[in-house]
């Protein structure tokens, strides 16, 4: 927050500068004495205009020079700013102590880093409150920081998305799909902003549409948003509705079929009577990171974030803390699909000027976030860089510019992030859940869980329209896949990805099978030790998964196959799959399944699937299976 500058630049245009205040030419003082009442009233054009006629009538009148620049410096007119301090200096050097600090911030704020780091230190020298003296200070350590960053430029080439995106009106806040084939951002024209959708065709953006009706009104502005990862959910910023909370609150949109629903304000504890922004969902949808002007925060507005409980309420949110937040602004958080990596947008932090961007990471523990990095120049610049949205692979930066060339104002535009400034790896999966027999759309429940640590990674249920599920996932562990419907026997994969470098995204067929006699499911995620039927613990999710099923579906009866690979001979083979089925049948009694609707066979390497060529092959061999031999 500018609080601090505020606190300096209040009653400027009623500063008594002393004897040099008057003039001796009295048209001129009482353009002067008109401006300062004009600037009273935050007629700023008009007292702009005066303050030029009382110039133009003494040009040596040196307090009409030092509040044309108050003035500029307070519309952000930095370039004009510096000409009007420069000439007070040049009437007078001793004029006023805060000439060099109003010559400093406008050469800051314009990338003349050198100068203004001169005339900081040259208002350091004069007595100081400590705030001010605090806030000098981080200006002085922003030079420093620039003229080094300059030095050491970051690799950096910005593409225009195109006219199927960008248009003479501002375009800005860009956010993608996992699959990067949907982008949605925010369009404002004739000052009503609205959520516009494009598709990626090959490597083309097509013409971008209305995201919908029932989402974009003409009454109230729509924007700073955020999607999950699949494309499914959508939450964003909604100001001065009849059902908010406050200023600005929080609403959540769901995507059905071509079409999103009506919006809801998610309520408290995250919507408050403040003002509650800039929204940013994990991958798993558990937790939201947004910006808000709450009590009990470190600045003016900080980072918070709140957690998805189990009843489909939040908890209450919690500030990020000095870590990422200080005293000064926190805007723009954006949360990548790894869970780990965190870019905001920030004037805190040592910069380049007005808003950087940053980069933190959480420690190993997953608690503590690491030192916020700028991203560097020319990524940021002494103008204002917010709004940063990463790929899910972690190699394009989307974001927003008015960059020369483009299509007329704010532009989105894309770029390669520099490698040490990536997140995580991770990976998704995409697919479609389809009745296996007559090859109808289904809308199933989805669940995605880490085998390693047996938690649900993802949990939702594919698009009713057109039955398409999508999910994050880090590189690095096992992680099972579960689809499920009433009616329909459930189906099981996973994937490893241990491999770091192998984050080639997965796109699965899902054929769901109606509940019948004779009707199959292959357990794909249960696993025992090499060569031994000892279940190992990243089964129990999937075993858990078939009691549902088994309590759910009470009439019916199954057969636990077990099946090997062709390494060995027969006759062991034949006992380690017997005895693998047997385990499951075990397990399933002691976790309250009647054991006479159960029965286990083993099967060896009689039935395999593949030709046992390839370790491939062998391992689809080895598998637990089930079928259904009563209904």
């Amino acid at each position: 927050m500018r609080y601090i500058y505020i606190i300096l630049l209040t009653g400027i245009c009623n500063f008594t500068y002393g004897q040099k205040s008057t003039s001796t030419n009295k048209q001129a003082q009482k353009f002067y004495d008109q401006a300062s009442q004009s600037a009273s009233y935050k007629f700023y054009d008009k007292a702009i205009e005066q303050l030029k006629q009382a110039i133009s009538l003494d040009t040596s009148f040196i307090a009409s020079h030092q509040q044309l620049g108050d003035i500029y410096r307070k519309l952000n007119d930095f370039k004009n700013a510096k000409l009007s301090y420069k000439k007070v200096l040049e009437l007078d050097i001793e004029f006023l102590p805060l000439t060099y600090f109003g010559l400093a911030e406008s050469e800051l704020n314009t990338g003349d880093y050198e100068n203004a780091l001169v005339h900081f230190k040259k208002y350091a020298t004069y007595p100081l409150l400590e705030t001010s003296k605090k806030m000098v200070q981080k200006y002085i350590d922003d030079c420093i920081f620039s003229l080094q960053s300059i030095k050491n430029p970051v690799t950096y080439q910005p593409k225009n998305l195109g006219s199927g995106i960008n248009t003479k009106e501002q375009e800005y806040l860009p956010v993608i799909t996992a699959d990067e084939k949907l982008l949605i951002f925010t369009r404002q024209a004739n000052r009503n902003e609205d959520f516009f959708s494009s598709i990626k065709i090959d490597s083309n953006w097509l013409v971008s549409q209305s995201l919908s009706k029932n989402i974009n009104t003409t009454l109230y502005n729509e924007g700073a948003q955020c999607i999950s990862p699949d494309g499914m959910y959508m939450f964003f910023t909604g100001c001065n509705r009849p059902d908010g909370l406050g200023r600005c609150d929080i609403y959540l949109s769901k995507r059905e079929g071509k079409n999103w629903s009506a919006p809801f304000n998610i309520g408290g504890p995250v919507n408050t009577p403040g003002w509650e922004s800039q929204p940013s969902l994990t991958a798993d949808g558990k937790t939201l990171f947004f910006v808000s002007t709450r009590p009990g925060g470190i600045g003016g507005y900080d980072i918070w974030k709140s957690d998805l409980k189990t009843d489909g309420a939040w908890t209450f949110p919690k500030n990020l803390g000095p870590e990422i937040n200080t005293v000064y602004d926190e805007q723009s958080p954006f949360i990548h699909a790894d869970g780990q990596t965190l870019y905001f947008s920030s004037n805190g932090w040592p910069g380049l000027g007005n808003k950087d961007i940053y980069v933190s990471r959480k420690d190993s523990s997953g608690k503590i976030w690491s030192k916020p990095k700028n991203l560097g120049f020319p990524i940021n610049t002494f103008g204002e860089e917010s709004g940063l949205t990463i790929s899910s692979d972690g190699k394009t930066a989307f974001f927003a510019s008015d960059q020369k060339g483009g299509f007329g104002g704010l532009d989105i535009y894309s770029f390669e992030l520099p490698a040490p400034l990536r997140p995580g790896k991770v990976t998704f999966v995409k697919g479609n859940v389809v009745d296996a027999d007559t090859k109808e759309i289904l809308d199933a429940k989805i669940q995605i869980i880490n085998l390693n640590t047996n938690q649900v990674v993802f949990d939702d249920v594919s698009d009713r329209e057109t039955g398409e599920f999508l999910a994050t996932m880090a590189i690095g562990g096992k992680f099972g896949l579960n689809v499920s419907k009433d009616n329909y026997l459930f189906f099981s994969e996973n994937f490893s990805l241990d491999n770091a470098s192998n984050n080639k995204p997965f796109h699965i067929q899902v054929p769901l099978q109606k509940i019948k006699v004779g009707g199959m499911v292959i357990l794909n995620n249960i696993f025992f030790e090499t060569n031994k039927f000892n279940l190992l613990s990243e089964s129990k999710v999937e075993l858990q998964q078939l009691i549902n099923f088994l309590n759910l579906n009470s009439n019916i009866s199954i057969e636990i196959g077990g099946h090997t690979d062709d390494v060995g001979n027969d006759k062991s083979n034949l006992i380690l799959s017997e005895n693998r089925a047997k385990t499951v049948y075990i397990y399933l009694i002691s976790n309250k399944i009647l054991p006479s609707r159960l029965s286990y066979k083993g099967y060896g390497e009689t039935k395999a699937l593949n030709d046992n060529k390839t370790e491939e092959a062998r391992k689809n061999n080895r598998r637990t299976e089930f079928k259904i031999i009563k209904n």
